[in-house]
């Protein structure tokens, strides 16, 4: 496909070198000289075969470059050199203001906009805007309700076992694991092993002793972030659980639970 535009000086320019010609088939000509690798698929044109082959295999589906370590396949080459680095650990791209690292640019791109501030991705229903264009995507969802997401043991678009549907992947395979019982996670310390990676980290303060939740009244410290929110109570003197049968309130659930059983035994 030849792509131009018109000048005062001459008719017709070449988008890629800057080149103007006073008729379009000499524009023509000049590309196929420039570039003479058509697709027919598409019209894209390439200044070697081997581009084109390699683009071509975008529309055959054809992935002829195969990873030793996996099997997985890619339509290009330099596909592959990214994919490899899943295995290698390689991430070449570093962070100037962090250190962090990264296997390619664009993760890295994404990244430095936690720095910056930028949010170019906005959200048109309410206005919230993301720093990369998959966090709009998933936003997007809670606005369509789509939860596109299936089963992978049925293949439907709900969990087989309960019916539930998901609008991410990583909420379908997580909740999968409390009807196959999976606990992939597990602690080096006591071998203890848990379904979801944050259980894991939580546990894992009891071995190290970490409490990262302080209570700015008193300085006392937490494991868990809940702990406080309900040692909070004793400061506010907050009492969110109200007893239904006498109207007494308490602090936590469990002492509502305790206390409840002193009317079952009435």
């Amino acid at each position: 496909m030849v792509r131009h535009k018109r000048t005062r000086e001459k008719t017709y320019e070449c988008l890629e070198c800057g080149k103007s010609f006073i008729r379009n088939s000499h524009l023509v000509i000049h590309r196929r000289r420039e570039k003479p690798y058509e697709c027919p698929d598409c019209g894209k044109s390439f200044s070697k075969n081997y581009n084109l082959v390699t683009h071509q295999n975008t529309h055959t589906g054809e992935k002829p470059y195969k990873c030793l370590n996996c099997g997985k396949g890619f339509a290009r080459n330099c596909s592959l050199v990214i994919h490899q680095r899943t295995h290698t650990g390689e991430k070449p791209y570093k962070c100037l203001n962090c250190g962090k690292r990264f296997p390619h640019s664009s993760s890295l791109v994404i990244h430095q906009r936690i720095h910056t501030g930028e949010k170019p991705y906005e959200c048109l229903e309410c206005g919230k805007r993301f720093p990369d264009s998959s966090s709009l995507v998933k936003h997007q969802r809670i606005h369509t309700g789509e939860k596109p997401y299936k089963c992978l043991n049925c293949g439907k678009g709900f969990c087989l076992d309960c019916g539930k549907s998901f609008s991410q992947s990583s909420y379908l395979v997580k909740h999968q694991r409390t009807h196959t019982g999976e606990r992939p996670y597990e602690c080096p310390d006591c071998r203890k092993s848990f379904s979801q990676n944050y259980n894991l980290l939580r546990h894992w303060r009891i071995h190290t002793g970490e409490k990262p939740y302080d209570c700015l009244e008193c300085g006392k410290s937490f494991i868990q972030n809940s702990h406080l929110v309900i040692h909070r109570r004793s400061h506010t003197g907050e009492k969110p659980y109200e007893c239904p049968d006498c109207g007494k309130d308490f602090s936590t659930r469990s002492i509502l639970i305790n206390h409840a059983r002193l009317h079952i035994g009435e």
